[in-house]
């Protein structure tokens, strides 16, 4: 029996999710291993963060924003030709092309690492522990993995568009293999550890790129090299592209930001919203771009095919499933901050003053979780139709909010002698991602394509609801940090495994209760 549309959908959706969690855990694996076998108290996981998110900023810009979110809708086009040679010129023109581009682009960032380095990280210039020199050294080994990256994320949307989405989604298992390698196995030979991480990250971008070739083989389009700068699929490309880089990069531009003032801030707190950040990252890449990443390509069929029905039914699901999840998540986030810095990460270099520090950055990361989940599910609703202006408005808007209130909480919080400053930049993150989604879905709701279901209120004050009783059976525990230092490894990873298991099944019943069931989501879409 044939699989229908809805059910091929909703498998997508999963498979996305299950691998996406998978490499969130290896990717939590490979955090934990850095903070608790490499020393920060001289900040060199601090230079080393830098110089990762440089070329990582690119990635996610380039490669997992507007690149890969541009070349989609166009690939898509010459793919419902149904016409295999069309789509095998565009893919050998672009590909050529935009590797050209990267490789250039990538020899420029070696060249100019001291100066990235000035303007990313001017805090580091007058360190007493020569964070600065080192960086530059740092950045120089790992700029090039933005070439790869980029490479593999293209690859990944060709996949996408063929409905294939398992290698894309587990492919960054692959660089977390190599960097939790690099971290056990090579540091321990080199005189300053960190190098150690910069080159497993550059190893571990030409494999993600390597285990890509296979799949995209068997499609028969594995691109071969073709230069041709007047390819009519470039210039759709760039036209999409370009207004999007700004546009898919809020919350990046906004980290960005927060790297330059953190750079002047105590050392380790780049450390510290490093990996608050990455656990605030865990549910909005497995739900958040998890289901945009599957959404995308289908909005973008029936956008392509004027199918409005389907269109909205689908928007409006992963608005639903946004809500269902963000809200449970962000509250247990909060209220279960310590427990898990504790139970994950205390241990060796990792003092208590970092379970702190880091865990009121958690804090305030997650209270911007659902606008960062409803900002990456909403923003498909303009990219499947080729619409990248309104997200450039909004984006900046965003991006200009966010600039003056880093600026603000952190004044603020250094004349209070405060000594947890770096908090200032969290809050100012997540607020600037409510901002984004408010003119985002303000916009959207006037747009005729888009037709907002009335049940959406209903969805949001059932979640909340049972979001509350869930916070409620938490709080009757002993969660402080003395509490959970006290316990045994074995009685803080048992602990706090029974208490996640139990608040979701204690949200997921009043869900019920309340009538949202797996059945009735499923058949809304």
């Amino acid at each position: 029996m044939p699989i229908s549309i809805k059910e091929k959908f909703l498998k997508s959706t999963a498979v996305v999710s299950i691998f996406t969690m998978l490499s969130r855990i290896f990717g939590y694996i490979r955090d934990a291993l850095m903070f608790i076998f490499i020393s920060n108290a001289s900040g060199a996981l601090d230079a080393f963060f830098v110089a990762f998110r440089i070329p990582n900023f690119f990635r996610r810009i380039f490669g997992e924003g507007a690149l890969s979110t541009a070349y989609i809708p166009v690939l898509s086009d010459y793919k419902n030709k149904d016409d295999q040679k069309e789509v095998k010129e565009f893919i050998n023109t672009s590909i050529t092309t935009i590797s050209l581009i990267l490789l250039i682009v990538s020899v420029i960032g070696v060249l100019i690492a001291p100066i990235l380095i000035y303007l990313i990280a001017p805090g580091f210039v007058n360190s007493e522990f020569g964070q600065y020199d080192l960086t530059v050294s740092l950045l120089k080994i790992t700029f090039p993995y933005m070439l790869f990256i980029c490479l593999t994320a293209i690859a990944g949307s060709i996949l996408n568009t063929y409905d294939n989405f398992a290698y894309p989604a587990i492919t960054p298992v692959v660089l977390n293999l190599s960097l939790i390698a690099s971290v056990l196995f090579a540091a321990p030979y080199f005189e300053k550890p960190v190098f150690a991480l910069a080159w497993g990250l550059l190893l571990g971008g030409v494999i993600q790129l390597a285990f890509q070739i296979y799949p995209i083989a068997k499609l028969g389009l594995l691109p071969k090299i073709k230069f041709n700068s007047r390819h009519p699929g470039l210039k759709k490309i760039k036209e999409i592209m370009l207004p999007m880089i700004f546009g898919s990069s809020v919350t990046q531009i906004n980290m960005i930001f927060d790297t330059v003032i953190a750079s002047f801030l105590i050392t380790g707190s780049i450390g510290w919203l490093y990996m608050s950040d990455r656990f605030v990252e865990l549910p909005l890449a497995l739900f958040g771009i998890s289901i945009a990443t599957v959404m995308l390509p289908k909005l973008s069929d029936y956008f392509n095919r004027s199918n409005i029905d389907a269109y909205n039914r689908t928007l409006n699901w992963g608005l639903k499933l946004g809500i269902l999840i963000s809200f449970p998540t962000m509250l247990g986030l909060i209220i279960l901050s310590d427990p898990i810095l504790i139970t994950l990460l205390k241990y060796k270099e990792f003092t208590l003053n970092d379970v702190h520090m880091t865990s009121i950055a958690l804090i305030a990361f997650s209270i911007g979780l659902p606008g960062m989940i409803g900002s990456k599910i909403l923003i498909t609703n303009y990219y499947s139709r080729k619409d990248t202006k309104y997200p450039v408005k909004a984006a900046l808007i965003a991006v200009l909010c966010n600039f003056v209130l880093n600026i603000a909480f952190v004044v603020y919080l250094v004349k209070t002698d405060f000594n947890g400053a770096h908090i200032g930049l969290a809050v100012a993150t997540s607020l600037s991602a409510y901002v984004n989604f408010f003119f985002l879905f303000k916009n959207a709701v006037k747009t005729k394509i888009f037709n907002m279901d009335q049940d959406i209120i209903f969805y949001i004050l059932k979640s909340v609801i049972a979001t509350i009783v869930m916070s409620a059976f938490l709080l009757y525990f002993d969660l402080s940090k003395q509490a959970w230092m006290d316990y045994e490894l074995v009685e803080r990873v048992m602990n706090l495994f029974l208490l996640i298991i139990f608040s979701a099944l204690i949200y997921f019943a009043f869900l019920y209760l309340f009538n949202i069931k797996p059945k009735n989501i499923k058949e809304q879409l």
